[in-house]
Parts: C-alpha cells; sequence; structure tokens
C-alpha cells in the first residue's frame, strides 16, 4: 500500500470511528462570530502571556498541527488570514485535547471557541475550550515545500493551489476591486449595465473564429458569443444612451500566455461620443483604476515600469510601422517583400496589419494609443472624417499587449450592409470559416435596426483579464482566471500527478 494509500485508509477509519461515538463529520453548519484578521487587529497590542476572558468563535482548515504532550498547536486558517490554536491540559478539557489528537488531521475543517491569550514567543492564540469537526478531509493536503510547484497542476487544481499558496487568493482579490472600481466609474460616467446574450443565431462584432453548439428544441445551430457588440448596438437604437456589459466571450482559436479560449470584456458605447471621447474616458478610467487600488498611476509589471498617468501616447498605424517597423506602409512591393519573408500574404491593408502585429506590438511599453486603421479590416467603424480609405479606430497598447479597441461607430445603415456584404465575399474568397456557411450570412436583424436610426457613438472593449494580468504583475493570462482552459490529461499521468504532489 503506497503512503496516501494508507493515508486515506486512516482517514476513513476515523470517519466511522467517530459516526460510532455519535459525532457527524460533516455537520450542517457552524455558527462563526470572529475572524483570523479580526482578532489579529483587536488584540494587536496584547503582550506576551497576557490574555482576555472575550470568548471567541472562529471556522476555517486545519493548517499545521503539533502534539507537545501537556500541550498541542494547531494553525487555522480562515478566508482572512491565520491564527494560532492552543490546547494545553489544565486549561482545555481533557476530552477535547484527546479528541484532537485523536481525530484531526491537518486539512480538516474545525470549529473551535476559546479566548484569546498571547504565548510567550508573542503568537496571538485561541484557547481553545470547545472543539467540533465541521469537515473530515480524506486526502492529504500536498507536501508544503515539495507539492503542488508545477505551474500547470496548480491551473488544474485551483483549489488546492489557493490552499497552499495565500499570494494567490490575493490576485483573485484584487481582481474582484478592479471589476468593482470598473462597474464603479462606468456608472459615475452614467453608463447603464446590461446583460447580452451568449448563444446567438449568428456570430458578428469581431473577426473570430465561434464554438459551435446546438438547441436540441429547435434543431438549430447556435454560436458562442464571441462579442456583445451587435446587441449592444441595438439598445443604442433603442433608446439606451449609454451602456455597458462585463461578459464571457468565446472564441475557438489559439491559446497563449495573454489567450484563452474563455475570457472577459468590458464593452461599452456612448451616444453621441466619437473615437476622441472614448479615448479620453480610457484615460481617465485607467488614471482612476490605478490610483484607487496602488495610490499612484505607476505599476511595475515583470520588472518594467509603466505609468498610467495621462495623456497616453497617440500614433497613427503607419507612423508606427515606420518607426519601428522601418517600412513605408505605402510601399505596397516592400509590404510584399517583408511579408513573404514571414510567410504571409494578402492585401495592402492585411500586409499592413500582419506586419504590426509581428514587428511593432512588442515595442509599445507604455500606454499607446494606436489610430486610425485600413477601412477594409475594420466593418463596424465609421469612416475618418478626413481620409476615406481609413477609419477612427484605437487599439490601446501597453507592455507590448492589446488591453482595448475601440471606434467612433458606424451609423449609416447602407454602408454599414454593404461593408457586411463584402467581408462576407472575402471570407469565401479566402476561405475563411467556409466549414460554418450559416455564419456568412448577412445580418439582417442588425442592419434592420439601424434602418430606424442609430446615434453618432463612441465604443470600446477592453480586455478584463489583460488588465488584471498587468494590475497584478502576472506572467500569464493563466494566472488571473481560477479556472482556466487546459489540455486534459489521460488518466494514467493524472495519477503519477497525484502521487508526486502528495509525496
Amino acid at each position: 500500500m503506497g503512503r496516501e494509500e494508507q493515508i486515506v485508509s486512516e482517514r476513513l477509519k476515523k470517519v466511522n470511528e467517530l459516526k460510532k461515538i455519535g459525532v457527524n463529520p460533516y455537520p450542517y453548519k457552524f455558527d462563526v462570530k470572529n475572524y483570523a484578521k479580526e482578532l489579529q487587529k483587536k488584540y494587536e497590542k496584547l503582550k506576551p502571556e497576557e490574555r482576555k476572558k472575550d470568548a471567541v468563535k472562529i471556522a476555517g482548515r486545519l493548517m499545521s498541527s503539533r502534539d507537545l504532550g501537556k500541550i498541542a498547536f494547531g494553525v487555522l486558517r480562515d478566508n482572512t488570514g491565520n491564527i494560532q490554536l492552543l490546547l494545553q491540559d489544565g486549561e482545555t478539557d481533557k476530552k477535547i485535547v484527546e479528541f484532537y489528537k485523536k481525530y484531526t488531521d491537518i486539512g480538516d475543517f474545525v470549529g473551535v471557541e476559546g479566548t484569546i491569550f498571547r504565548t510567550k514567543r508573542g503568537e496571538l492564540s485561541v484557547l481553545v475550550k470547545k472543539l467540533e469537526m465541521l469537515s473530515k478531509s480524506i486526502l492529504p493536503l500536498p507536501e508544503k515545500w515539495h507539492g503542488l510547484q508545477d505551474k500547470e497542476e496548480r491551473y488544474r487544481k485551483r483549489y488546492l493551489d489557493l490552499i497552499m499558496n495565500p499570494d494567490v487568493k490575493e490576485v483573485f482579490e484584487k481582481r474582484e476591486k478592479i471589476l468593482d472600481i470598473l462597474r464603479e466609474f462606468m456608472k459615475d460616467k452614467a453608463f447603464r449595465e446590461v446583460e447580452t446574450p451568449l448563444l446567438q443565431p449568428l456570430y458578428g462584432g469581431a473577426e473570430a473564429q465561434p464554438f459551435i453548439t446546438k438547441l436540441n428544441a429547435l434543431n438549430m445551430t447556435l454560436y458562442m458569443s464571441i462579442s456583445p457588440e451587435i446587441y449592444l448596438k441595438k439598445l443604442l437604437v433603442g433608446g439606451m444612451e449609454r451602456v455597458f456589459t462585463i461578459c464571457k466571450n468565446f472564441r475557438n482559436e489559439g491559446i497563449d500566455r495573454s489567450h484563452n479560449p474563455e475570457f472577459t470584456m468590458m464593452e461599452a458605447y456612448a451616444s453621441y461620443w466619437d473615437y476622441n471621447d472614448v479615448m479620453k474616458m480610457t484615460e481617465q478610467l485607467l488614471e482612476t483604476l490605478t490610483k484607487k487600488l496602488n495610490g499612484n498611476t505607476k505599476i511595475s509589471y515583470q520588472g518594467k515600469d509603466i505609468d498610467f498617468k495621462a495623456p497616453f501616447k497617440v500614433m497613427r498605424i503607419e507612423e508606427a510601422i515606420k518607426k519601428y517597423a522601418g517600412l513605408d506602409p505605402c510601399d505596397i512591393s516592400a509590404l510584399k517583400r517583408e511579408t513573404q519573408k514571414i510567410g504571409f500574404s494578402g492585401t495592402k491593408d492585411e500586409m499592413v496589419q500582419f506586419l504590426f502585429d509581428e514587428k511593432v506590438e512588442e515595442h509599445l511599453i507604455q500606454p499607446t494609443f494606436i489610430i486610425d486603421y485600413p477601412k477594409s479590416i475594420c466593418p463596424l467603424t465609421k469612416e475618418h472624417r478626413k481620409n476615406e480609405e481609413e477609419v477612427e479606430r484605437f487599439e490601446l497598447f501597453v507592455n507590448g499587449m492589446e488591453l482595448a479597441n475601440a471606434y467612433s461607430e458606424l451609423n449609416n445603415p447602407v454602408e454599414q450592409e454593404k461593408r457586411l456584404r463584402e467581408q462576407i465575399k472575402e471570407r469565401e474568397k479566402s476561405g475563411k470559416f467556409l466549414a460554418h456557411l450559416e455564419a456568412n450570412e448577412l445580418d439582417e436583424d442588425f442592419v434592420n435596426a439601424m434602418k430606424h436610426g442609430m446615434p453618432p457613438a463612441g465604443g470600446i472593449g477592453v480586455g478584463v483579464d489583460r488588465l488584471v494580468m498587468l494590475l497584478t504583475d502576472s506572467a500569464s493570462i493563466r494566472d488571473v482566471i481560477l479556472f482556466p482552459f487546459m489540455k486534459p490529461l489521460d488518466a494514467k499521468k493524472e495519477k503519477m500527478e497525484v502521487k508526486r504532489n502528495n509525496g
């Protein structure tokens, strides 16, 4: 019998023994009155060997345990932090001490009642008077120093990662704060939060490969949302002047340090704005966010200092290609030579976008707005007021990563229909997405909605996961998603991983 099997056997035996003595190892509730952090703060001035008669009642997971004969120690962790448990002959009922030593293991959830005491060594402790088993753990936790070191395994077993690495929990607490600040900021700007469908009969709002599913009741093909854009614009038509949503999007594409198939976006639209207004709001948003999180606009990301103080740098896409790729975007021959070296071919505008992605993005470390993109690659964007070959679009880059994408929104229904039809033709010509021909249909409902009149508007999509990456100094998008997508392990390998983590 292996070590883990032996531990499981012993713990199952304890479960049965508890039942025999009339103790439910999995009771229904426990009336928590106190939390570790609250107690640490309340009694921070308590001197060594000083005690308080105040009754406390606390619950959590047992993270360590030591039996020193007449005295036993444990470390209990709750949602707020750790606190030491102290069981001592003459202070703690003998039956409680025996119960603790005989039936509890590291990993168990316990509830305790007692009084506060600071040890001679200065450790704030709960002097235990009563103890209750709340959940008997069967599998052992990974060893503190040797278990759960592999990043992949930590992502797969996030529950263990959260137990063994408190700093991971801090990342997700910060993520929650970021979302709270985002919502507060948008509502202060008079944006209304709405919800849009995740299951859609046609996909649109972005150029991406969708996930496909089926509604059995209607024998109907549906697509997981790649963007909420079309629905939010319909709300502008309906008279909701400023709307935003924080939602999941799904794109059936590559997986890397900044891409997960399922990801979170904040998308917002404001009637009567253009992309200049959206640019100003974006600067204000990120300035506000960093100040509320850190007290100033500066962050350190993977060893690089980044400052979100407005105004951000602004560059036209052509200017950026000239500066960082050393190419003139108007020189088609030069574009072809350069893109062919990397095995790419396409239209002039597609080559411009490709070279920007390949040779420019990595240089954009400080917050930088790249503006005024070629018209043919932006079918939902308004034509530039000064150049009919371009559109009023910006993308925000930070640390070589796209963080936001925004437009002056196209609201001419005739032009919109024309561009969508051209996009479908290009897809068919190139063979893109031809496995899903129904997705190449024109979204007539969207066009008809726009024919009723859509106000001029500015819109933006912000990658929430990437934003959290930057603001928590996390190297990978998987570090900021509680349950990121992972390639399945085969059963044999998974069993070996479990054994390795548990020693």
